[in-house]
């Protein structure tokens, strides 16, 4: 029970990182327009580095939990 919770709260989470990472702007980027990029590949830094790497890091919990319950 408990852990179903703990799921909850960080799929919360992962959701709350991915909606502030930003993206090329809106529909732009997936059509293939420019969007302010620049191009395919940018460098994170600073905050929006932090944050990736704290959906990675979320998203590997939520996983471990998944299979945690699913054997448990």
């Amino acid at each position: 029970m408990i852990l179903a919770v703990i799921q909850i709260v960080v799929a919360i989470i992962i959701i709350a990182l991915i909606l502030l990472q930003e993206r090329s702007s809106g529909l732009s980027g997936i059509f293939g327009g420019e969007g302010g990029g620049g191009g395919v590949y940018q460098t994170r830094r600073g905050m929006e580095k932090t944050i990736f790497v704290s959906t990675v890091i979320f998203s590997a919990i939520f996983i471990a939990l998944a299979i945690f319950q699913l054997l448990g």
